[in-house]
């Protein structure tokens, strides 16, 4: 997909998508609310939060009034902010189909951080529920929509690899609070599978294009760590795609930080180290006419998805990574589990053609 060599001039912030942000956690703050004030598209309307006056005092650090906070109880306060097109779902699991179907009602388009919900059941739930009333869905599925990604993605189907034979992905990090949100099974879901693991299963079905038909995998749950009462702290698992392909990936809680992604071709390899991060992004590709680094201006990946989010509201098309891309995900992690649990090989409903899940490709920086 070529590459635009410049993006346009900012929109005045009087034209931009209005957003209100659901959560007001480290990533909303420190990530997602400052990529939204330098995005192209879109602008921060609205905080809805826990805490209101904490809301408030993040209000003013970004030119909000108080009375653009609300408490998650004042949420349907926002149906009639004609100013807020969509909502940023950045809560705990458990909590994102409700307040996907609220919104929904509201008739508020939703762009919602992955994992879509905690199974595949739920996030089928929310899928139905924003198609019924009309509005988009959008899974934050980041790293589909930064050029490096992209990069290794052309790669891959451009055959410049050759016939490509295995992947392997691996995304670790050893978390150390024990009553963290994310080691709750009821708000999480699972360990570390759906938080950072969902990074390689997402990323490898993304360079491929394609569906895995089968998934074998293993966990391990220490008896004596406090951190793991509920939740596993490392998964294992392999993902057998159309024409013998086969991926691995591993993750973990317990583990130090590391993020792979690697492709292994019958005439080359890419590689990126790191894969996942939110800046410094790495990729290497080895081909006949040996190894090359791709190189690219800098960029925000969550302006990039944000911003796509935008264009799609605007225009009515499906998002790249939609609802029903979410809810593959957790199609194959429900299978995932089930592997771990029983130790057999558990198959999944083949889907034919490239990018079945997935929408309008998305416009990539220069």
């Amino acid at each position: 997909m070529p590459l635009k060599p410049d993006l346009p001039e900012p929109e005045s912030v009087q034209k931009r998508v209005g957003l209100a942000i659901v959560g007001l956690g480290k990533l909303s703050a420190e990530e997602l609310i400052p990529a939204i004030r330098t995005s192209q598209h879109t602008r921060v309307a609205a905080l809805v939060t826990s805490d209101v006056e904490e809301g408030r005092a993040l209000a003013r650090a970004f030119d909000l009034t108080d009375g653009d906070v609300y408490a998650y109880d004042d949420f349907e306060a926002l149906k009639d902010r004609e100013d807020v097109d969509g909502v940023y779902i950045v809560l705990p699991n458990s909590l994102h189909r409700e307040f996907t179907e609220r919104a929904a009602r509201m008739g508020k388009h939703v762009l919602c951080e992955k994992p879509l919900s905690v199974n595949a059941a739920e996030a089928q739930a929310m899928v139905d529920a924003c198609r019924a009333a009309g509005v988009q869905l959008m899974t934050a599925y980041r790293c589909q929509y930064t050029p490096h990604h992209w990069a290794a993605r052309d790669a891959v189907q451009g055959g410049r690899l050759g016939a490509v034979k295995l992947l392997d992905s691996i995304h670790v990090q050893v978390e150390t609070d024990p009553e963290a949100w994310r080691m709750k099974i009821a708000l999480a879901g699972g360990g570390p599978l759906p938080d950072v693991g969902l990074y390689s299963l997402n990323i490898l079905r993304f360079v491929l294009g394609t569906e895995p038909e089968w998934v074998f995998a293993a966990q391990h749950q220490p008896k004596n760590d406090s951190r793991f009462r509920e939740i596993e702290e490392s998964v294992s698992f392999m993902l057998g795609f159309p024409g013998g392909v086969i991926a691995n990936a591993l993750t973990s809680y317990g583990a130090h930080k590391t993020t792979t992604l690697r492709v292994l071709g019958e005439e080359g390899n890419a590689l990126m180290d790191p894969a996942f991060s939110y800046t410094g992004l790495s990729l290497s590709i080895t081909d006949k006419g040996g190894q090359t680094l791709p190189a690219f201006g800098s960029y925000d990946q969550f302006g990039l998805e944000i911003d796509h989010f935008a264009e799609r509201i605007r225009d009515g098309n499906t998002p790249w990574t939609p609802g029903e891309e979410g809810v593959q995900d957790h199609r194959i992690m429900d299978a995932i589990y089930e592997s771990a649990r029983t130790g057999q090989v558990v198959r999944l409903e083949n889907y034919a053609g490239l990018d079945v899940f997935r929408g309008e490709k998305p416009e990539l920086p220069g």
